[in-house]
């Protein structure tokens, strides 16, 4: 009898042992749904958050490119602007520098036509050649002013920076070997460059 009041009593506590946990379980559970719900709430608000970022920075890049677009295309235009006027320019300045030193010599050809028709009559052939020495060196002067200079060729060492040998000849002495002895047709330097070439003949050393 006694061990049947025991049997019972201990499967009594059995039963009450088994309900708390049942309980604490249903407990455990119940928090993991919620832990779990609230975890794909603030996922969906993250996805969400993260989409919006997305948006976000998609709408920046998007400004971004097209007012880099548009400064391309006023840089564009004024590039295109900037080389049709200095190409303008440039024509402008041409025909203008021509037509200033085509103008200061006009008075050479005015004198050039007098001084022809002085010699139609000329008794006087030292007064002729006067009258074109003070031509040319007109000419000159006008020429020099534009930056036209003469090169210095005869008696220096040849250069074929400056010079063109047209041919060489024995030296007439020693120390003119290597050295411009005739000029065939003078060089000019314009504005400190060479404008043309001296033809010019080189003495060599004698056999």
């Amino acid at each position: 009898m006694e061990e049947q009041e025991k049997n019972e009593h201990t499967e009594k506590n059995q039963n009450l042992e088994n309900k708390d946990i049942a309980e604490e379980l249903e407990s455990v559970n119940e928090a993991r749904i919620h832990n779990k719900t609230g975890l794909e709430d603030d996922a969906d608000e993250i996805d969400a958050s993260e989409a919006g970022t997305t948006v976000s920075a998609q709408d920046k890049l998007q400004e971004e490119l097209t007012e880099a677009n548009n400064k391309y295309l006023r840089l564009y235009a004024e590039f295109d602007n900037y080389k049709r006027r200095t190409s303008k320019e440039r024509i402008e300045f041409l025909q203008t520098a021509g037509k200033e030193v085509i103008g200061d010599l006009l008075t050479v050809l005015d004198d050039f036509e007098r001084a022809l028709k002085a010699m139609e009559d000329a008794q006087d052939i030292t007064a002729v050649k006067e009258g074109i020495e003070l031509v040319y060196q007109k000419l000159k002067s006008i020429l020099s002013k534009k930056g036209l200079k003469e090169m210095e060729s005869i008696g220096k060492e040849f250069n074929a920076d400056f010079q063109e040998a047209i041919t060489r000849i024995p030296a007439p002495s020693p120390e003119l070997a290597g050295k411009v002895i005739d000029e065939v047709e003078k060089g000019y330097f314009l504005n400190d460059k060479v404008l043309r070439y001296a033809k010019v003949v080189v003495g060599s050393e004698s056999i």
